[in-house]
């Protein structure tokens, strides 16, 4: 937490993008969690993610061609399922012979759920399994039900600093400012709130919004919200009315130990809303980049002086929660135990 990089958290899904960025036919390379990744859709329109290597000779695989069944290497032809299992070498004469299928590439276990692709780092090689059998849900919507905006910018920091602006509740009268939203930021109030834990993390508990709020009339009567937190890395707000609900997710996925990818997405009940996602989105990318810019500068304090960082209760409570639970994760994973949530109910109180 205190300097430049992150221990990065493995046995646990990360986002990698949306759904819609991979036609089928199609192929996405990455770096995620300092490793190469290839994320393909597969003619019968099922996802796959292969580590961006061909065993032969080190050359990537994305710049090969991919038939929908098969990704074949661009030096030599090679060819890998998308299972990452090798299938065919164009070199060998049939008196050659090598079983082709003990060959791999590597993959990695991917899913695509509520219109986002996930993809599972192992710790050691093991299959997903128990709590994290599979990627979280989305509140409210269905495993079909695509996101309605979605922005992804990169962040110069660790997966620690980036995680604390998820959580952090005082910083927005001070960062996020425009002339039409929150213009003055000497304007504090004092805020309360109660905290509980909840799965691989905590939760804000469920609470009523200001009525007088014109946005959240939008939903109905009787308007709250819950706000979940939980490793890797992961801010899912439920707002919920008596005729719509918003779910919102903001999702860290380390690039390696100092450079992130934060995304945004918003699902939205409201039919009409598609009309307005290009003003949605352009809102959410400038109220992220004002987030991108604080860690630009916050770099730049880093790298010139590796201050020891400090924490002050109760506004920086949730970023100890963080560190505590990634660290149960951690000691855990060393132990051969099952994670066991550090936290207890508490009430926040702090003034923003």
């Amino acid at each position: 937490m205190q300097g430049l990089t992150a221990t990065l958290l493995r046995g646990l899904w990360y986002v990698a993008l949306p759904g819609a960025m991979v036609r089928p036919g199609a192929m996405v390379t990455k770096t995620l969690l300092g490793e190469p990744v290839l994320i393909g859709r597969g003619r019968d329109g099922g996802v796959f993610a292969l580590r961006d290597i061909c065993p032969h000779r080190g050359i990537p695989l994305s710049y090969g061609r991919f038939d929908g069944e098969t990704v074949a290497c661009c030096y030599h032809g090679w060819r890998f399922d998308t299972a990452g299992v090798c299938r065919e070498i164009p070199s060998l004469r049939e008196d050659q012979k090598v079983d082709v299928e003990r060959i791999r590439c590597g993959s990695y276990p991917c899913v695509e759920r509520n219109g986002l692709i996930w993809v599972y780092f192992a710790q050691a090689g093991e299959a997903p399994a128990g709590r994290e059998a599979g990627p979280p849900a989305m509140p409210v919507f269905g495993d079909g039900d695509a996101p309605g905006a979605a922005i992804m910018l990169p962040f110069p920091c660790s997966t620690d600093h980036a995680a604390f602006g998820l959580m952090d509740p005082t910083h927005a009268a001070f960062v996020h400012t425009s002339w039409w939203f929150k213009k003055d930021p000497s304007r504090l109030r004092p805020k309360e709130k109660a905290f509980e834990p909840s799965e691989l993390g905590w939760r804000m508990v469920r609470h009523p919004l200001p009525p007088q709020n014109i946005a959240y009339r939008l939903l109905g009567q009787n308007v709250t919200t819950e706000i979940s937190y939980r490793l890797p890395g992961l801010r899912v707000e439920e707002i919920r009315g008596d005729r719509h609900a918003v779910v919102g997710l903001t999702a860290i996925t380390p690039v390696d130990a100092e450079n992130t990818e934060v995304w945004q997405f918003f699902w939205i009940s409201m039919g009409w809303a598609g009309l307005m996602r290009p003003l949605i989105e352009h809102l959410m990318r400038v109220f992220l980049d004002q987030d991108r810019v604080v860690v630009v500068r916050q770099r730049e304090g880093l790298v010139k002086a590796q201050p020891r960082l400090m924490l002050i209760n109760d506004a920086d409570t949730q970023a100890r929660w963080w560190m505590r639970v990634k660290d149960e994760w951690l000691e855990a994973q060393q132990a051969g135990r099952e994670f066991a949530n550090p936290l207890k109910p508490m009430t926040l109180r702090w003034r923003s």
